[in-house]
């Protein structure tokens, strides 16, 4: 048995939340809202999707927000997409740095922590 690939990451968020999500996911990450299957819309929560990556939020009822534990998306333009989340009033945070990245911290609207990265140049 070997891994294949990441299919998704889930993180959670409180119930009714979806539309502080969409915003942040869509709107600043560029993320497209994806129909979750009708066998699971229920439950609330929303998907999103670009190409390979997939972030689904789903509803806690007993929420706390990943403040250690995150994502780390790979992006072509973290200059911009930093200039973008800060001008929408996104509090990003700086932390040690990583060999070949540059890469800052921010917080999705219910306080998930979520890494950006983009690779140095060679």
């Amino acid at each position: 048995m070997t891994i294949l690939r990441l299919d998704h990451v889930q993180l959670a968020m409180p119930e009714g939340g979806e539309q502080r999500a969409r915003p942040f996911y869509a709107d600043l990450l560029g993320l497209e809202e994806v129909e979750k299957p009708a066998n699971l819309a229920g439950r609330g929560g929303c998907w999103f999707a670009l190409g390979e990556v997939r972030v689904h939020l789903g509803v806690a009822a007993d929420f706390v927000a990943a403040a250690k534990a995150h994502p780390a998306f790979v992006v072509d333009d973290l200059a911009e997409l930093r200039k973008r989340l800060e001008t929408a009033g996104c509090h990003v945070v700086e932390d040690e740095p990583l060999e070949g990245y540059h890469r800052f911290y921010v917080y999705d609207p219910f306080g998930n922590r979520i890494e950006m990265m983009q690779p140095l140049e060679p």
